[in-house]
This record gives C-alpha cells, sequence and structure tokens, in this order.
C-alpha cells in the first residue's frame, strides 16, 4: 500500500505531511513520559521484524493479487501506540529513502495511511478493551478484527486521497471498489499472521506486550527470560529479511493490481493505467524522485540493475539491521532530550 509521488497533487501530500508531523510530535512527547528500560531493544527488534515481514509478498488466491504486512496493529500491540507509530514511521522512511519503495513526496500519507490506523485506532478500539483480561483467544480476536478494519481504513483513504489530488483517470467508484475486497483479504492473512507473533510473545514473555493496567497483570508468566525473547525475535527477523524474502510472490500488490491489473498473467484488467505515465505530475514529485534516485542505493531490494536472490537476501538483512539502528538511535535521542528537559526543571 506504498503510494507512489503520482498518486498525490503537492498540496493533499503536504497536508497529510503535516498530519503525521502533528502526530509524531505528540507520540514523542508520550514517549519521553515513559519510563520502561526494555522499550529500546524492542522497539529495535520489532521494527526490524516488520521490515522483514514486509519484504514478504503472499499471493491472495485466485485474483493475480498479493498483500504484504503492514505491521502498525502488531507494534503497537507490543510498544504501544506512539512508539509504534514512530516505528513505523522509521521503517517507511528508510523504505523510501534507500529502497525507492514508496515515494518522497507521499511519505507522510504512506504513514498515515499505513502507521495512523494501525497503531492508535487499532490499539484503542480493539486491542486495549480485549486485553484488559488477555488470553490467547481475545489476542486472536483483537489482530484479525484489528488488522481488518485498519487495513480497511487505510485502502480508502489511500482512494480519498488520490479522489482529492484531481486524477480523473482513477474514478473514486472504481478504485474504491478495487481497493477495498482486496485488502479484505490482505487484512485477514495479516491478521492470523500477527496474532501467531503475538501469542508467541504472550507465551514467552507476556510482560513484554503493552497490556492494559489491570489486577493480576503481574501474576502472568512467560516461559522465556527477555533476552531469550529478543533472540528469537532478532533471529526471525533477520531469517525472514535473508531467506523467506525470496519466497516472496511476484503477484503485484493490493494498490498496484487496482491500478494497473494483472492481464499479463490472464488476469484482471482493472484500471489498467500505464506504469510509466500516470497520474499527478509536478515539480515537488520530480525533486522528491530525484532525491531518492541518490539515496535509493539498494533499489526494489535488490542490487541496482540487478534481479538477483544474493541481493535480495542482502537488502533484507541490511534493511533490517539499518530499521533496527535507526530505531535505537531514535529512542536514545528521545531520552537524551528527557533527560535534559528534567536538568532544565
Amino acid at each position: 500500500m506504498h503510494m507512489a509521488d503520482a498518486l498525490l497533487a503537492p498540496a493533499v501530500a503536504g497536508v497529510m505531511y503535516g498530519a503525521t508531523a502533528v502526530t509524531a510530535g505528540i507520540s514523542i512527547h508520550k514517549i519521553k513520559k515513559e519510563n520502561d528500560s526494555h522499550k529500546i531493544p524492542m522497539m529495535a527488534v520489532c521494527a526490524a521484524l516488520v521490515f522483514a515481514g514486509q519484504m514478504i509478498n503472499y499471493t491472495i488466491p485466485g485474483t493475480g493479487s498479493s498483500g504484504h504486512l503492514c505491521g502498525g496493529f502488531l507494534l503497537s500491540a507490543i510498544l504501544g501506540p506512539f512508539a509504534g507509530f514512530i516505528s513505523m514511521m522509521i521503517i517507511l522512511a528508510i523504505q523510501g529513502l534507500f529502497f525507492a519503495d514508496g515515494g518522497l513526496m507521499a511519505l507522510g500519507a504512506n504513514c498515515w495511511n499505513m502507521a495512523f490506523y494501525g497503531c492508535f485506532l487499532g490499539y484503542y478500539a480493539f486491542w486495549r478493551p480485549l486485553m484488559k483480561k488477555p488470553g490467547r483467544v481475545k489476542i486472536i480476536l483483537a489482530s484479525v478484527l484489528g488488522c481488518i478494519v485498519t487495513l480497511q481504513l487505510g485502502a480508502f483513504s489511500v482512494v480519498l486521497e488520490t479522489s482529492l489530488s484531481g486524477i480523473t483517470e482513477i474514478p473514486f467508484g472504481t478504485f474504491c471498489g478495487l481497493m477495498q475486497p482486496i485488502h479484505l483479504a490482505i487484512g485477514l492473512i495479516e491478521g492470523i499472521i500477527t496474532a501467531a507473533v503475538l501469542v508467541f510473545i504472550y507465551e514467552a514473555r507476556p510482560e513484554s506486550l503493552s497490556l492494559p493496567k489491570t489486577e493480576g497483570k503481574d501474576e502472568l508468566q512467560g516461559k522465556l527470560s527477555f533476552r531469550a525473547t529478543l533472540i528469537v525475535l532478532a533471529a526471525t527477523a533477520l531469517v525472514t529479511a535473508g531467506g523467506f524474502s525470496l519466497l516472496a510472490s511476484s503477484h503485484p500488490d493490493g494498490l498496484e493490481w487496482s491500478l494497473f491489473g494483472n492481464a499479463e498473467e490472464g488476469y484482471a484488467e482493472n484500471l489498467s493505467l500505464d506504469e510509466d505515465n500516470f497520474g499527478y505530475s509536478s515539480d515537488a514529485a520530480d525533486i522528491a524522485a530525484s532525491v531518492q534516485d541518490h539515496t535509493s542505493f539498494l533499489p526494489d531490494y535488490n542490487l541496482p540493475e540487478s534481479e538477483s536472490a544474493a541481493g535480495t537476501s542482502l537488502a533484507g538483512i541490511v534493511g533490517s539491521v539499518i530499521v533496527a539502528a535507526f530505531a535505537v538511535a531514535v529512542s536514545m535521542l528521545i531520552k537524551i532530550f528527557k533527560k535534559k528537559e528534567k536538568a532544565e526543571a
């Protein structure tokens, strides 16, 4: 669901940057009030895990389309909505800058569509209410419902932003009729994947989940230490990024499928747009594309002008490490500013 710059008018892109910036500012302010020594390593490992998970497109049977993990709900269930949102911003920014996945002008919109709903609506509408008395069945229910609903809202936001940008070759009704059903299927599969990860953490180290402060929470006993849980999650991220990513579906994702179809493989044409010439052209988009050309050293998750398996594995591992490092760096900066504010007070 990473939007390209051609899908947005500069004014719409600017508004979405503003909305994302305000949300990020509030999130950082809230994170500074937290006092959890485990948050930084968990944030790094989980961000790397979501980055790796987003590399694996899974086929949606009978459609010629595919989907991939979004990850906002997963991160908020572990880190809370505020650290989850910042983690998703880091992932999406690195994908756009270093891997040319999603436009840089569209980064604000991508953060909103893929992070805001999953992290905040998913947490407060599904995860927090159901976790007052946590259990495996409730984790599965919250994950499936949360991922389906928040992905539907993210997909609808893409349609709405494109419509507000005035791109007439992408009619609102037709685009909406393509985007919503395919992301319903994608959301269902993401919910199952998310539930599997969260149930593992619940069994291994339940206090590592973002659970409401309710009576009896401290009585939950895990099977693994915090360090062992981190090691398992980190190893899963590296194996997923470096190995399982090679098994990713070659079908276009839900957004690309809606715009361009998959007629060459015998499936629907859908809107049948020209992949090299569609949407909104602007000077801002050209500048963003020029910046991206210079920063993306592993475009499309591979070595430049290459489609080798080794390049995909390298991109996955390098990307996961960069995401983890940036998550630690951002967390440390927030911690430094917090100490400085306390000292000044």
